[in-house]
């Protein structure tokens, strides 16, 4: 092999590297889309048939994703000691991608883990509770937490109770996600 070969090859190196979206998680699978086929694991009920954001983790166990109606439930469930641990992504939807409330797009995706959650707002999730409305992007997040109330956090600082309810966080409450480990 010539020395300009190697050279080329390295650079080529480079720029596929360079090119990767997300160079943390190389093992991180793709979101799926969302599709009308999609049901909520706690509820059981089409995504699709609810408003605001939706989530979806997919595990290694699985071939298909965990669905949820809401961002609330997809971290209420990463919080849960009886649900899967072999989670290798959380996706939930995009806001300031979405085409409304209603229409949030059936690849809005993004990372739990880079997001900026507004909590405490005036909004109400898929299944009428409060919800933590993702963003890609902190200007966006503050954008919206001005106009509907609420404030703005990242995936680990979003409080137990918040998602699972006072009535039945117990020691879940101040749960560190930081041992949700993507494999």
């Amino acid at each position: 092999m010539t020395r300009e070969s190697v050279g080329a090859i390295i650079i080529l190196a480079l720029l596929l590297v360079g090119c990767n979206p997300n160079p943390a998680n190389t093992n991180m699978p793709p979101p799926f889309s969302l599709t009308r086929d999609a049901m909520g694991v706690f509820c059981g009920m089409n995504l699709m048939e609810h408003p605001g954001p939706k989530g979806q983790i997919i595990t290694a166990g699985r071939i298909d994703p965990f669905w949820f109606t809401s961002v609330r439930d997809t971290v209420a469930f990463t919080l849960m000691p009886d649900q899967p641990r072999d989670i290798r992504a959380i996706y939930v939807s995009d806001m300031a991608r979405a085409s409304s409330w209603e229409d949030v797009g059936a690849t809005n995706w993004i990372d739990a883990r880079t997001a900026f959650f507004v909590i405490e707002s005036r909004k109400r999730g898929g299944m009428g509770a409060a919800e933590a409305v993702p963003f890609g992007s902190r200007e966006s997040a503050d954008g919206f937490a001005a106009e509907n109330g609420g404030r703005v956090v990242t995936l680990a600082e979003i409080p137990g109770t918040y998602v699972l309810g006072s009535d039945t966080a117990g020691g879940a409450a101040e749960h560190d996600r930081s041992d949700v480990r993507l494999n």
